[in-house]
């Protein structure tokens, strides 16, 4: 899992309440076991209208925020089923981060499984910072974990709180599997033990 610390990054105002898994990634496309290809149906049904074609009003397809990795949302994203696949989709799409007051309970285990960096703010907080970066024209923002500072283009900072094993995670870059195999010297002691 790649390792999240800070970066620089374009944003995406996404003001929608309740953007549930099915609205991330349809379920025609859950036959996926891998968890690459899976970012071109991201938002499928926002992104693109029934012939094909890319609508011109979705955030993502504008040429400001083609290319962006964070992703400012409102009240609980990723609400619904326990689609890992919507994870998946957001990640193999290029978002990094996503910032809303809530979100789905399954939905931020998968997230944090995947290295998808959840922050939460409160409404007015998130409101105000999709108008920040209307404003400044969709410039860049940093993200910093470690700092847990969110600086805008006009040099204003947000604080945010995030859980302390969640931040070491993705620090560390460490999924389950990464996780378990740091204890690999206990397992194997265990083991020769029986």
């Amino acid at each position: 899992m790649q390792k999240f610390i800070r970066m620089k990054a374009i944003a995406a105002p996404l003001p929608f309440a309740n953007v549930d898994t099915d609205m991330i990634i349809t379920a025609q496309y859950m036959k996926a076991l891998t968890r690459t290809g899976l970012g071109k149906h991201l938002f499928r049904e926002l992104r693109f209208a029934e012939d094909g074609g890319e609508r011109g009003d979705f955030i993502l397809n504008q040429p400001t925020c083609r290319g962006a990795q964070v992703i400012v949302a409102d009240r609980n994203f990723g609400c619904g089923s326990s689609r890992e696949h919507a994870v998946w989709a957001l990640t193999d799409f290029g978002i990094r981060c996503v910032v809303a007051p809530s979100f789905g309970d399954i939905f931020a285990g998968n997230a944090r499984k995947n290295g998808l960096l959840l922050i939460r703010l409160p409404d007015e907080s998130c409101a105000r910072l999709r108008e920040e970066i209307a404003l400044a024209q969709y410039a860049p923002i940093e993200v910093d974990l470690e700092a847990q500072r969110i600086g805008l283009a006009s040099g204003e900072a947000i604080d945010f709180e995030i859980d302390p094993d969640d931040r070491r995670i993705l620090m560390e870059g460490l999924d389950d599997i990464a996780r378990t195999l740091r204890h690999a010297d206990a397992i194997a002691r265990f083991e020769a033990a029986l």
